[in-house]
């Protein structure tokens, strides 16, 4: 698999460092209220990642933090008045149930920030000790960004002509902070009223990690001091993970990650999501519009990670459609392959072959979905054996994308009697060229109340 580095801007074949499993972590989310579509685009998107290199054969380690604590999250339990553990708890269980619906694996270790404050205390000793952070008067302790010449390589800020020597004396105490902003961040933040009883003992007073360094810290005790890949939104490139190269490397050495995937952001409506135009979509807003979390999925899927989707309502019927047409397509397939015990050959996918290669080729899933509905009209005309290996591959593809397909209702079963024998009629005055008898017997159709369109295989009845 190729799969583009924001680091190198080139495309580069993804190997496992210790040759055996391919080791990655993705920031995941802070968890302070539902997750909406634009957080989920990024995490399908890592899920489908996943699910291409496991689905070629490469064993996996997936590891996704929760943020806990931060000043969202510290800020809206109080407005809640919940405790930052309750809170918190019920809002990462919100995110594991829309993670479930939209068809995500679970990743296979997913460590809090709050369980690894001891972790996140030790690697600022580390730095201190370095001479790479200090302590400010008020017991909070910054990074020095000036102590470390690499920094803003991951975000090519070097090409703004940085001048690491302004930071001096520049400081930024918040957890995000403005993206032009080059100022030394907040590793440890001294207690301050406004926390409440979030605070926790350090060596510099009472206090609580930044939010930057919990990444860093986990990331250390979970995959050490060089792993696969590091995933993301975009929006993440500056300054979090510069922050996190920087921490990281300063504390521990190691080349910290080899790949960065970044994903790019979501449009709505042609337009940035934002509550004030009613556009910030959760599962829960879609699902009350008669949507389903698989749609969604579709969606999200059907543009290339690095350009920026436009998501709208109408994408999510023209979804539904393409799940519902894949299933009638697979059910001929299976059909056609009875009888028949045909496996998957992990070097051909058959008439699917040109989607797995569009998802080895930088995770291209609009291509993918292109070839699978194309190799899917292939794969009909087939039978026996050569259907049952066609079945097998479009299946694989499947489950490489993610997609769980709705089942193929037989709808004929719910047409009355007497519309189905008219529409019969209609079929044989067609047929004859009888175009009177044909449009006489669509009005007939259309007074019962059902709708008849015409189709390759004959008719479609619908309820008007």
């Amino acid at each position: 698999m190729n799969l583009y580095d924001t680091l190198t801007r080139s495309n580069r074949e993804l190997k496992p460092l210790d040759g055996e499993t391919f080791r990655f972590y993705c920031c995941g989310p802070t968890v302070y209220g539902p997750a909406h579509i634009g957080n989920f685009r990024t995490f399908v998107m890592h899920d489908v990642f996943r699910r291409v290199l496991e689905t070629g054969g490469m064993k996996t380690l997936h590891v996704r933090n929760i943020t806990d604590v931060d000043d969202k999250t510290i800020r809206d339990s109080q407005a809640a008045g919940k405790t930052l553990k309750e809170f918190t708890a019920g809002w990462t269980e919100k995110f594991h149930a829309d993670c479930t619906a939209l068809g995500c694996q679970p990743p296979h270790i997913e460590p809090s920030a709050i369980e690894h404050i001891p972790q996140q205390i030790a690697m600022i000793e580390q730095l201190i000790e370095k001479g790479h952070a200090y302590a400010s008067e008020d017991g909070s302790v910054y990074f020095k960004v000036s102590s470390f010449p690499d920094y803003g390589k991951l975000s090519h800020l070097d090409t703004r002509e940085l001048d690491l020597g302004k930071t001096q004396n520049q400081r930024a105490d918040a957890d995000e902070y403005e993206k032009d902003s080059i100022a030394d961040f907040v590793l440890w933040k001294s207690r301050k009223e406004e926390d409440g009883e979030n605070y926790w003992s350090s060596p510099w007073g009472e206090g609580r990690p930044g939010w930057h360094l919990e990444c860093s810290a986990m990331i250390k005790e979970y995959l050490g001091e060089s792993f696969d890949l590091h995933s993301g939104g975009v929006d993440l490139v500056f300054p979090h993970h510069e922050n996190e190269i920087a921490q990281s490397q300063c504390s521990c050495g190691g080349d910290f990650a080899a790949h960065w995937f970044h994903i790019t952001h979501l449009m709505v409506d042609g337009g940035k999501m934002s509550k004030s135009l009613g556009n910030l979509y959760t599962i829960d807003d879609l699902e009350a519009k008669g949507h389903t979390a698989m749609e969604v999925r579709y969606v999200l899927i059907s543009g290339h990670y690095r350009k920026q989707l436009n998501f709208t309502l109408d994408s999510l019927h023209a979804a539904k459609e393409a799940l519902a047409k894949l299933a009638k397509g697979r059910e001929v397939l299976s059909s056609n392959s009875q009888d028949s015990d045909a496996k998957l050959s992990s070097d051909d996918f058959k008439e699917f072959q040109p989607a797995w290669d569009a998802l080895n080729r930088d995770l291209n899933t609009p291509a993918a979905l292109g070839h699978l509905f194309s190799g899917l009209k292939a794969a009909q005309k087939l039978e026996g054996e050569e259907a049952a290996a066609n079945l097998a591959a479009f299946d694989a593809i499947l489950r490489a994308l993610g997609l769980e397909l709705p089942v193929a209702n037989d709808e004929s079963s719910d047409i009355p009697a007497e519309v189905k024998d008219l529409a019969d009629q209609r079929l044989a005055a067609k047929q004859n060229k009888d175009w009177a008898a044909s449009d006489q017997l669509r009005d007939e159709i259309t007074a019962l109340g059902w709708t008849i369109k015409d189709s390759p295989d004959g008719y479609e009845l619908t309820p008007s």
